[in-house]
């Protein structure tokens, strides 16, 4: 009778229903962490596009002014000679294509995949620290050329675009590292893979965002004008 009413109660069932649930618990907290933080992202990138929005419509307006060194009085270097902004954006180009092929890396095999995704990540960081070194660079060279930031408005907005879009970048870092931690870890690929993703996003939205930057930082005096008056200033 005592063996029958093990039987009935059936233990290796409840340690297997045990496991499974576990297994389902695990696996939900982990989407729902995953669409938390997707969530959080849209809404500190929507964030950040009004502050660049701002920004921009602030340096329109501010523009139309006569002290405006962009629009009257000598060159100014940067409007003048983008040779070195157009290197620092073939840099980002670069980071953000290389971040996109660590995403996308088709499985060959265990060991492939890892060397492949390693090495992109690592241009990623490359380029993008080249970038920042390059646009240290320009802030350098325009310093010693007598642009400083408090030299005039246009210097300042220069300093201020590029600055806080470096910044931002640099923050980028962070959420690098932290796939680099979990792959080092080993941690389940599926969280893995969302974290790879986001780090995408964040860098195809960095890049876009410079690239609107460099064609209003190098526009003419005359689309300056236009764009302004269609704002109304």
């Amino acid at each position: 009778m005592n063996i029958i009413r093990q039987l009935l109660s059936k233990p290796w069932l409840s340690d297997d229903a045990d496991i499974t649930g576990s297994y389902n618990q695990t696996q939900c907290l982990s989407v729902v962490q995953t669409q938390s933080t997707k969530t959080a992202l849209v809404f500190f990138l929507m964030v950040v596009s009004v502050v660049f929005l701002l920004i921009s419509i602030t340096f329109l307006s501010r523009s139309q002014y006569p002290d405006f060194t962009a629009l009257a009085g000598p060159p100014w270097l940067p409007f003048s000679n983008p040779v070195t902004l157009w290197v620092n954006s073939a840099f980002l180009l670069l980071a953000s294509i290389a971040i996109r092929f660590a995403a996308t890396s088709k499985p060959i095999n265990e060991r492939a995949t890892h060397t492949r995704m390693v090495l992109a990540l690592c241009l990623t960081g490359l380029f993008s620290c080249l970038f920042l070194i390059g646009q240290l660079l320009v802030w350098q060279q325009l310093t010693a050329s007598g642009f400083a930031v408090n030299g005039n408005p246009a210097n300042s907005y220069f300093y201020l675009f590029t600055g806080i879009h470096g910044l931002h970048l640099a923050g980028g870092f962070i959420a690098l590292i932290r796939v680099v931690v979990t792959f080092v870890r080993h941690a389940d690929s599926e969280r893995l893979t969302a974290n790879l993703h986001l780090c995408v996003w964040y860098w195809h939205y960095l890049f876009i965002v410079w690239m609107l930057l460099f064609a209003l930082l190098t526009a003419t005096p005359d689309t300056y004008k236009t764009i302004a008056l269609l704002c109304g200033f």
